[in-house]
């Protein structure tokens, strides 16, 4: 009886704590977030610095990609900004991010890891115009990429090299 209890509690455990994992992984790919329609606010007060497209660094891995333009705007009074194009896109996944980085041509986890970065937050749409502002004080000059990370499984999602 004792044993029949354990096994149960111990399948209980594994098979609970197996779903909620698969979920955790799952639920993007089915619930993702409707595409962002975000705009730049005084677009005329604003200057493109740089430009960059973003890429599908590994095409034989389908699941991690990334495509669609970004433009890093300089604003007049020191308000950085980055925008993510209505033609952004990457693959779904859990708990993604956008970063800074001080390296040009990320194409593997190990380039970005070796980079220095500012984590600019959660990416809140797996497509569609977006708008990140760059922390107050970040000198923007030795940007050379702008990454899509995943931090829940440590993996290059999409990089773009910036053109200046």
């Amino acid at each position: 009886m004792k044993k029949t209890i354990l096994t149960a509690l111990i399948g209980l455990i594994v098979g609970g704590g197996g779903g909620f994992a698969i979920g955790i992984f799952i639920y993007p790919f089915i619930f993702p977030p409707p595409p962002a329609m975000e705009k730049v606010e005084n677009r005329e007060e604003k200057t493109v610095v740089a430009t960059g497209k973003f890429i599908h660094a590994n095409p034989a891995d389908p699941v991690h990609y990334g495509k669609g333009g970004l433009e890093v705007l300089k604003g007049e009074t020191g308000g950085n900004l980055i925008h993510l194009k209505p033609d952004f896109k990457v693959g779904p996944g859990p708990r993604f991010h956008i970063y800074l980085a001080d390296k040009a041509k990320i194409m593997n986890s190990a380039d970005f890891k070796a980079a220095k970065k500012i984590d600019l937050g959660k990416l809140r749409a797996f497509e569609g115009s977006q708008v990140y502002p760059v922390p107050k004080g970040t000198d923007i000059e030795p940007v050379k990429s702008v990454v899509i990370w995943c931090k829940e499984f440590n993996v290059l999602i999409s990089p773009a090299t910036l053109q200046k």
